[in-house]
This record gives C-alpha cells, sequence and structure tokens, in this order.
C-alpha cells in the first residue's frame, strides 16, 4: 500500500449529517474526527458554529451543507445559506443542485445558481462541492453538470447526498474524472463503507470520501500500516 496514514485519513469527510443525531452525538463525532485526523467534519447547518470553534487549530476543516438534501431550495435561499456558512466558520460548502432544473435542462439555471455560491465561496477564501445526486440522473446530465463546474472553477465535483435511491458507483466516479477538468476534484458519497472500498476509489482518481463510518474504516487502515489502534476516553481525548 503505498500511502501513509494521512494521505488516506485526509481523504475522509466524517459525515454528522442524520436528523437524528442528538447533542451528544455531535460532539462525540467532532471528537473523533480529531482523533483520526479527517480531512473535515461535514456537519448540519444549525452546529457549525461550534464545530468550527472546536476544530479551530487542528488540521480538520469545518464544512456543511447547502440546499440539503434535495436541492429544491431557491437560489437565493443557497446563496444566505452560503454567506452565513462562511459567517459560521465554513471552509468547505456542499451544495445540492438543483435537480428538477438539471433533469428539465435548464442549463442557465443550474449554471447561475452555482456561480452565485461559488462566488460567495470563492470571495471567503474557501471550497465549494457541487453535489450532483447521481442516481437520478443519466450520463449525458453528469456530463454537462461536470462541464459546467468545471469553467466556474469549482472545487469538487460530488456523486451523492447519502440520502437518495443511491450512492457513489465505480462507473459515476470513472465518468465524472474523465469529464471534470483537471483542476476539479472528485468526491465519493454514499456507498464507501469499509477500507478497502476506501482504497477503491482512491484508485479512481477519488480525492475524498463522505463517511459515517470513519473510525471502522480507519482502524482497519492503521491496522494494515502497522500503526498502534486509536483510543477514544470518555473525556473525548485519544490515546494510541
Amino acid at each position: 500500500m503505498d500511502a501513509t496514514y494521512s494521505d488516506l485519513s485526509k481523504m475522509i469527510d466524517h459525515s454528522l449529517l442524520s436528523p437524528t443525531l442528538s447533542a451528544a452525538d455531535l460532539e462525540s463525532g467532532i471528537e473523533l474526527a480529531l482523533a483520526y485526523d479527517v480531512a473535515s467534519v461535514c456537519i448540519m447547518p444549525f452546529a457549525l458554529k461550534q464545530c468550527a470553534e472546536k476544530l479551530k487549530g487542528s488540521t480538520v476543516k469545518a464544512s456543511t451543507t447547502i440546499g440539503f438534501p434535495h436541492g429544491g431550495h431557491t437560489s437565493t435561499i443557497k446563496h444566505a445559506e452560503a454567506k452565513q456558512a462562511i459567517a459560521d466558520g465554513c471552509e468547505e460548502l456542499d451544495m445540492v443542485v438543483n435537480i428538477s432544473k438539471v433533469l428539465s435542462g435548464d442549463w442557465n439555471y443550474v449554471r447561475e445558481e452555482v456561480r452565485s455560491v461559488v462566488e460567495v465561496t470563492h470571495g471567503a477564501g474557501q471550497k465549494l462541492k457541487v453535489i450532483f445526486e447521481n442516481c437520478y440522473l443519466n450520463d449525458d446530465q453528469k456530463i454537462r453538470l461536470c462541464e459546467i463546474c468545471s469553467e466556474l472553477n469549482v472545487d469538487w465535483v460530488k456523486t451523492s447526498t447519502g440520502y437518495g435511491t443511491g450512492g457513489a458507483t465505480h462507473e459515476d466516479l470513472i465518468l465524472m474524472r474523465k469529464h471534470a477538468a483537471e483542476h476539479v476534484q472528485v468526491k465519493a458519497a454514499g456507498g464507501v463503507r469499509d477500507f478497502d472500498g476506501l482504497l477503491a476509489v482512491k484508485a479512481l482518481g477519488v480525492s475524498r470520501c463522505g463517511a459515517s463510518r470513519t473510525k471502522d474504516i480507519l482502524d482497519e487502515c492503521r491496522n494494515r500500516l502497522g500503526l498502534e489502534p486509536i483510543n477514544i476516553t470518555a473525556s473525548g481525548e485519544a490515546s494510541y
């Protein structure tokens, strides 16, 4: 395995997006992300400010969602959500496209909506991931979205929310890596449930992966690399 632990842990956006997570669940999820030194914590917007404050000074970024999970918010609301997220300390924003407009072929609407959020995000020096929700789209629609996101210099194109009828497939990841510009990264979400799955999408050119099974994935990673396991104490501190 020609990768370090950091190479692999920094592929993971630890997902804390289930609406049933309690305040204690969110707190422990952030502690886990810090202990395993992942790329980011993607948390529900109402908990973002607290999350960003807790991550301050670490190498784990604070991220949240825009127009999540169905993409049907108005462009004005998505723009406002992005501004609020940045004010709350967000470093990476994951925005769902307007799926209805994509299916209707209203590409001018789609482009202008993405452009609006890109301008807010990049204007603040932060990064944007655009979620396609591929389970509802055909290949031509996915390719057109890759082209639009490339033209607008989006930072990542992302397969799914994890709340649609399907998640990341290898076929979609290959297609997105092929049709997105070189400067646009690819994120897989939904369906990567173990360490071998993470390695498989990495081999396809994926640089980020949304995961809720972060502990299981990275425990196996550390095991294969011959590293000591991570134990998180009741106080939230990590020991090795």
